[in-house]
């Protein structure tokens, strides 16, 4: 990845086919989870979970994503081309929060606060203790032989996939 104004990056991200990237210059702060509706819509899920970093700490290092104005308030950009959500930002803050998901490196990010908990469904408390598989333990060998996974990968790559 080639650095901007002479910086490393500390953490990369982008959409799931690779078509949109972006670089963090700077550690983000105070990562929340937010479970207001507007971001449960947003992500499809049943909360957010942001990384913030400062404007001048961000660049998009491929592709232009499309933006959509959820509010008067603040925008929301994601991948016109697989619709991965990628980035939260009120329009009068000098911030810019990425979805951790979206991030290389998503454990490195980890949540301190919960936001818009009026709307926090009520069954998330019992999901540790819900039965759980490995993700390919699921399927018939021959299923996941045949896969052919056209995700991009957690790391920078000359081409997007798709």
């Amino acid at each position: 990845m080639s650095e901007a104004g002479g910086r490393r990056p500390i953490l990369t991200g982008g959409c799931q086919c690779g078509a949109v990237r972006y670089a963090l210059y700077a550690r983000p702060e105070s990562v929340s989870v937010c479970h207001c509706r507007m971001c449960q819509k947003a992500v499809g899920q049943p909360f957010a979970v942001y990384a913030p970093v400062r404007l001048t700490d961000f660049a998009w290092t491929r592709g232009t994503p499309a933006t959509f104005e959820s509010s008067t308030a603040a925008a929301r950009d994601f991948c016109a081309a697989c619709g991965t959500p990628l980035t939260f930002r009120y329009f009068a803050k000098d911030l810019i929060d990425v979805t951790t998901g979206s991030l290389d490196r998503p454990a490195e990010a980890p949540p301190v606060i919960q936001y818009g908990i009026e709307n926090r469904l009520p069954w998330l408390d019992r999901l540790n203790a819900l039965p759980g598989e490995e993700t390919l333990r699921a399927d018939t060998p021959d299923y996941v032989r045949n896969l052919t996974s056209r995700q991009h990968p957690d790391q920078e790559s000359e081409q997007p996939t798709a």
